[in-house]
């Protein structure tokens, strides 16, 4: 079974947005047929191309229905076969990174410095931290054969 092709839209090029969101999925659909995947991912992908491939919607709710259906392609991706777009992982360790490492390093600076308006650099190491943590789990991704050559922009 292959992956079908995404139907062109003549109502994506007038919006820049939606237009640059379908190319984007277009990219991914693309990366994915070069890969051996198992049969249910496929039916997965086909199932979600489908979706969008029938739908009437336009503008904000095709855009959301897009970003939707990508979002459980990769999902699925990531979690059976552990393949990932490009800085996935960048992403989303700068985030807890910021969150998770951030917080907490900025209560202690201002607390031992006894200002706690420096919580900010604290959230900056965090962050910093964090992407430096994606940035070496992207690159032995891709070391791996992991890696997608698409970038996902939400």
């Amino acid at each position: 079974m292959t992956i079908i092709e995404l139907n062109e839209r003549k109502s994506t090029t007038d919006d820049s947005k939606l237009n640059n969101l379908y190319l984007q999925f277009n990219g991914l659909l693309n990366e994915l047929k070069k890969q051996k995947l198992p049969q249910n991912v496929i039916t997965t992908i086909n199932h979600n191309v489908a979706e969008l491939n029938t739908s009437v919607l336009l503008g904000k709710e095709l855009k959301k229905r897009i970003k939707n259906n990508q979002t459980i392609i990769l999902a699925q991706l990531d979690k059976e076969l552990k393949i990932v777009p490009k800085k996935h992982y960048q992403n989303l360790w700068g985030l807890f990174g910021f969150t998770g490492f951030g917080i907490p390093i900025g209560l202690l600076i201002g607390f031992l410095l006894d200002n706690l308006v420096l919580l900010g650099v604290g959230l900056l190491i965090g962050m910093g931290l964090g992407i430096l943590v994606g940035i070496s789990l992207d690159k032995k991704a891709l070391q791996e054969g992991r890696q997608l050559n698409v970038e996902i922009k939400y």
